[in-house]
């Protein structure tokens, strides 16, 4: 028996191997299960200065630089169309993610059945008052007041397979050199900064790399 869990326990280590991306020792490192092979198609969410993938599987976004996944009833984050993803707890995640209309969740939960798909997931039944009271109230949200969308980083097109950095310091050098948009959102520029310099190690809600 116990040569057979052994056996086991290698075997799922290798089918797994190829999800799990290496990081410090401090980090937590477990794939999530998403995968963007290819640049997305990204298009503007109408009236939003957030982007969808209209033919991708997933509740996939980009807003003021990052890239945004709602899975699992978690959010996720990166700087690069396919991670590494850095759980987000959901009183950090920014106002115009969470306002974005049910309509362009590609792969809705399924507590999101019966909401009007013209309007923004209520986030507040969901993760109750606490969470609301952190957050401007629906009726108080301007949309008029948007700011203007962040430009698309082209330039991680290129950049696909074998191609695509993984490592945090090689994914940041090659933002510096071809990103300059300056983030508005303070977790953004949180992500931004240079690799090791102000990150948290998951613990109090912020980033914990996936």
């Amino acid at each position: 028996m116990r040569y057979l869990l052994i056996v086991l326990s290698l075997f799922f280590g290798v089918a797994t191997s190829s999800c799990v991306s290496t990081y410090p020792p401090d980090r937590v490192s477990v794939s999530v299960g998403i995968n963007v092979p290819v640049f997305p198609h990204l298009v503007l969410v109408p009236g939003y200065p957030v982007y969808y993938d209209p033919g991708i599987s997933l509740n996939y976004f980009f807003y003021d630089g990052l890239y945004w996944v709602f899975s699992g009833d978690r959010w996720y984050a990166s700087s690069w169309y396919n991670g590494p993803w850095g759980y987000v707890e959901h009183y950090r995640v920014p106002l115009y993610v969470l306002r974005v209309p049910v309509r362009y969740y590609r792969q809705p939960p399924p507590y999101f059945r019966g909401w009007r798909a013209d309007a923004s997931p209520r986030w507040d039944e969901r993760w109750g008052r606490d969470w609301e009271r952190r957050h401007i109230a629906p009726d108080q949200w301007n949309q008029r007041n948007a700011p203007e969308p962040a430009p698309i980083p082209g330039y991680q097109r290129q950049y696909s397979g074998d191609r695509y950095p993984r490592e945090d310091e090689r994914q940041h050098s090659i933002r510096d050199e071809n990103y300059r948009y300056q983030p508005r959102e303070p977790i953004t520029q949180e992500r931004f900064r240079q690799p090791g310099k102000g990150r948290d190690r998951g613990d109090g809600g912020r980033w914990q790399d996936r």
